[in-house]
């Protein structure tokens, strides 16, 4: 069997599948040549690599990427693949889908929908990315996501048949371009509360800043860590002001610091009021660090509350603290929720766990179209009969 991985980002995440599929079959990857350079030497010698030329389109989407586009299909073609594999993370793709449809397509979803506060129906790029993920919904005849939760987001409000997605966890994404910087014997001086990635409202920043006071009132030497950027940082830093317990980062965090920081934290908080999966959760396991989550999304699907951290309400900062609190003030807690955390990344959410479920929809869907008839009922997007997804 021949898959063709794609992708327009998710660096680590594609390349750590591509690694794996590797071991049990032919794989091309396609990489964009924007950014990733500082990941091309974790691509195992197995894999075969093209990098696309998509640094000058990347601010911009027209005409002028015909020639990319038209590079990335004669190289999948040239490869002859069973599968095309790809991620769902670029409007680049609304073209490439159609252009590919000769082939079985499969594609993961990070996010199923957008994050609120990053929508904005007048934008063009908003408009882009909604079409990219109703063509990826509708054009393809197998999709992957992260969380039962978002399965039943797509089923139910899209209408796109049960058994077309299949729930795969999110795995060891993110992880290891930060632990290869880990530095033997940094422990946290202190209790230390780290978040971690990206700063948007849908994060819940400002529920942790509200939890703060309750949290110093018992662990007065507590230190919140806040390490990222993204949206304007200036409504957190009023409602900070005048507080000593918080320690900033307000920058793009580089995977060496990344590391430290990781090192350095007592618990990862994940104060979510909206999200589908998230990559901060396994790199936290692979520090050996525990988690406080919120329940939304399908970030409780891979926290085992009690063990391996606390999944708690959203927009509660209260029951927010008291998770954080009962970490903090038992660090033997701590060591062994986050030895069981890193238990699991190694084994629920293994790449060699998740490789066997995505070959058995390759082996399927290559097997139908060698039979010439549709898989499970369906039909196959480049043979000429019904596309299943919406209707």
């Amino acid at each position: 069997m021949r898959v063709a991985c794609l992708t327009f980002w998710f660096y680590d995440y594609t390349i750590q599948m591509a690694n794996e599929l590797a071991r049990h079959t032919e794989v091309l990857l396609l990489l964009p040549d924007y950014r990733s350079e500082e990941h091309l030497e974790n691509i195992d010698p197995g894999v075969k690599v093209h990098i696309f030329n998509y640094s000058r389109h990347a601010e911009r989407f027209g005409p002028s990427c015909y020639p990319m586009i038209r590079d990335i299909v004669t190289v999948i073609d040239d490869f002859a693949p069973d599968i095309v594999h790809f991620q769902v993370n670029n409007p680049m793709l609304c073209p490439l889908i159609a252009m590919l449809r000769r082939y079985p397509l499969v594609a993961t979803f990070h996010d199923i929908e957008p994050h609120p506060g990053e929508d904005h129906i007048m934008d063009i790029g908003s408009l882009l990315y909604r079409l990219t993920l109703f063509a990826s919904r509708v054009l393809t005849d197998r999709i992957f996501v992260h969380g039962n939760a978002l399965k039943e987001v797509l089923v139910e409000n899209y209408r796109v048949p049960g058994r077309k997605v299949h729930v795969i966890p999110i795995g060891e994404h993110e992880v290891t371009p930060f632990t290869k910087f880990e530095q033997e014997g940094l422990e946290p001086d202190g209790p230390r509360v780290l978040f971690f990635g990206r700063i948007h409202r849908y994060k819940g920043l400002d529920c942790l800043i509200q939890a703060e006071p309750l949290i110093t009132r018992e662990i007065p030497d507590a230190r919140i860590v806040i390490a990222g950027t993204g949206e304007d940082f200036g409504r957190y830093e009023e409602m900070m002001a005048g507080r000593d317990a918080f320690e900033v980062y307000n920058y793009r965090i580089p995977y060496e610091e990344g590391a430290w920081l990781f090192q350095r934290a007592s618990v990862v908080a994940l104060p979510y009021i909206e999200a589908s999966q998230s990559g901060v959760i396994p790199t936290a396991y692979g520090f050996k660090r525990p988690v406080v989550v919120t329940n939304v999304g399908s970030l409780p699907e891979v926290v085992d509350d009690g063990k391996t951290g606390y999944i708690v309400p959203p927009r509660d900062p209260a029951a927010l603290a008291g998770a954080i609190v009962s970490l903090l003030g038992d660090p033997e807690a701590c060591q062994r929720m986050g030895e069981q955390g890193y238990a699991k990344l190694k084994t629920d959410m293994a790449w060699s766990t998740i490789a066997k479920s995505l070959l058995a929809v390759y082996s399927e869907l290559a097997q139908a179209r060698g039979s010439g008839k549709p898989a499970a009922g369906e039909g196959f997007s480049g043979t000429g009969s019904a596309v299943d997804g919406e209707q």
